[in-house]
């Protein structure tokens, strides 16, 4: 999927992908039910790379079902909708958080604010999920 950055639509998508610090992964659970997961993420331009503990239950539900659902946040009232979705997977080839540069400039004084530097941050947050989006819904209010 290609965001096109002419576009008003593709150029603020595109700024809330650079710019937002918090997301939701959405993943289903074994019976079907939607899980959301605040995350934290890096958009390489064409996927979303988001980096997990081990064991936990995104990473069984991403397994047994690789679609998901991704949700920047909106603002306080509603006024802008982000939601792209697509497939998931764990991606060995990534490189690890500390050796992601630009994940560690976008999070490296939260890291520090969870009294960790990049390398422990990770050895503890090593399992990296590629998202690659396949459909992107977005809205804003007109004053938006």
């Amino acid at each position: 999927m290609v965001i096109d950055p002419g576009t008003e639509k593709g150029a603020r998508v595109l700024a809330a992908l650079r710019e937002d610090v918090v997301a939701w992964l959405i993943t289903a659970s074994a019976d079907g039910t939607p899980v959301p997961t605040p995350v934290w993420f890096w958009w390489d331009g064409e996927t979303i790379l988001v980096y997990s503990q081990r064991d936990k239950p995104k990473l069984r539900h991403i397994a047994a079902n690789p679609r998901v659902a991704f949700a920047l946040r909106t603002d306080e009232l509603g006024d802008r909708i982000i939601v792209l979705t697509g497939h998931a997977e764990v991606d060995e080839s990534a490189p690890s958080v500390d050796r992601l540069d630009p994940y560690v400039e976008k999070y490296g004084a939260l890291i520090e604010r969870l009294g960790a530097d990049p390398a422990s941050f990770a050895a503890e947050y090593a399992v990296p999920i590629r998202i690659r989006p396949t459909r992107l819904r977005a809205w804003w209010a007109a004053s938006g």
